[in-house]
């Protein structure tokens, strides 16, 4: 009987034969032994021929993985008295049907495996029971891509259950993984059941630690400047090891570069702050090339760096300065104006529009303006006017230089101008008329009158 086999479901027999006749035929059967649960009965008919006819019936449930045989002792038994009796034993084989499914030895099962196993690599074996026989008792495992890994990450050995990498793994993009394992026999009408493993994926040390430097700068460029004071903050330095759960907490950071001026500062060892350390002058050093170093705690280590290029904005703190205090030029009295005098120039050690000098010169009465001028951006003195040595044979000029930084720094140098003669004066008596009165008797070579020239001449 197959075990799915519904109540009084019958069997024909083998009947009993009995040579005598009448009431003395065979009357009746019994079930002996053998019948476990009652879960046979006989029923039995008389045909024409005199035949008690025997029929084995389905009394109850029938389950193969319970009791996959029965051995009935059947007796037949007639009319006489006492009754005279026959027994025969039939044997009944329940046939297996696909009525159980698959049974996993546990309901969820938990695995580990590190990022860098290489595809092939086991984690773990999962196992499933069928109670039934033959091909319905027959399991094959599956991962269910519907409802986990979509990502083919695993796969699992059909006949074994074994559980092994597929592709290659990464703790930082994700650290569990939760498999639908499925176990199915192999009946027509196959039956399934379904089992969690949950696979954590453990770090190896293979990222490098992340640098991101923010500059504190107006315009987020790396620059600061020269007159920035000690502890003053030129950038915002954060790291992260993509290896650790615990952001930055297992990250050394360390600075190189800036020959001192330069320094870390950190309160919590999430945020670092790249300082100013010691005084910076631009027209010492107006670059300093500083590199960030990350160094995770790892075996072995990892490394990742940033460099970076600092520059040192200027500010007016020096004013134009002159080769010399004092320079000498000359010009002839009769040059003309519009002459060239003397070019005079300074040099500014700042940068930029603190750079750039205007001059002129100052404005004093014994200086002569009148007479001297100057080109505000070459630096050129020209006569202005007609000079005159007998006025003032070396007119000293001061010369300023300003630049044109806020406020604006200057300084001066003297020019003295040799003007050199020429003789462009007559003589001159010091009266224009003279009238003398002598006596008659006045000696030979007496003198009468005594008149004065003057000129205005330096030779």
């Amino acid at each position: 009987f197959p075990e799915n086999t519904p109540r009084d479901v019958k069997r024909t027999l083998n009947a009993a034969k009995d040579r005598d006749l009448g009431i003395y035929n065979t009357q009746r059967y019994n079930i002996v032994s053998g019948n476990t649960n009652n879960a046979f009965r006989l029923s039995s008919h008389r045909e024409k021929d005199g035949v008690l006819y025997l029929d084995l019936q389905i009394n109850g449930v029938l389950d193969r993985e319970t009791i996959p045989e029965y051995s009935l002792v059947i007796e037949a038994l007639d009319g006489g008295s006492p009754p005279l009796r026959g027994s025969m034993i039939v044997n009944v084989t329940i046939q297996d049907v696909n009525d159980n499914q698959p049974i996993f030895n546990q309901s969820r099962y938990f695995a580990t495996v590190p990022e860098n196993a290489t595809v092939g690599t086991s984690i773990f074996q999962v196992f499933a029971t069928d109670a039934d026989a033959g091909s319905n008792g027959e399991v094959e495992y599956s991962i269910n891509r519907r409802q986990s890994d979509k990502d083919g990450l695993f796969n699992i050995d059909s006949k074994s259950g074994l559980i092994f990498v597929n592709k290659a793994l990464d703790f930082e993009t994700k650290e569990v993984h939760e498999l639908v394992v499925v176990a199915k026999d192999k009946g027509l009408q196959p039956l399934e059941t379904t089992a969690f493993v949950s696979i954590k994926v453990t770090d190896v040390n293979d990222n490098q630690p992340t640098i991101n430097v923010i500059f504190l700068s107006d315009d987020a460029t790396p620059k600061i400047s020269e007159i920035a004071q000690p502890g003053e903050f030129v950038a915002r330095i954060s790291v992260n090891d993509p290896d650790s759960k615990t952001e930055y907490s297992n990250v050394n950071v360390t600075l190189e570069g800036g020959d001192g001026h330069f320094g870390l500062a950190t309160q919590d060892n999430i945020i670092y702050l790249v300082i100013v350390s010691l005084p910076i002058d631009r027209e010492q050093k107006p670059n300093y090339t500083l590199s960030v170093i990350a160094t995770d705690t790892g075996s072995p280590p990892l490394h990742a760096s940033k460099t970076f290029e600092l520059k040192i904005t200027d500010v007016n703190d020096n004013a134009p300065e002159f080769e010399q205090s004092t320079y000498h030029a000359n010009v002839l009295e009769i040059a003309e104006p519009g002459t060239s005098v003397f070019q005079i120039s300074a040099f500014d050690q700042d940068e930029g529009i603190n750079s750039v000098i205007t001059y002129s010169l100052r404005e004093n009465t014994d200086d002569h303006p009148s007479w001297f001028q100057i080109d505000s951006k070459s630096g050129l003195i020209t006569m202005k006017s007609n000079v005159d040595c007998e006025t003032d044979p070396v007119p000293k000029l001061t010369v300023i230089a300003t630049d044109n930084g806020v406020p604006a720094l200057s300084s001066s140098a003297t020019v003295l101008v040799t003007i050199h003669d020429v003789n462009d004066n007559e003589p001159i008596f010091d009266q224009s008329f003279y009238n003398v009165t002598i006596p008659e008797n006045k000696p030979k070579g007496s003198c009468i009158l005594k008149v004065r020239i003057f000129h205005t001449h330096l030779s």
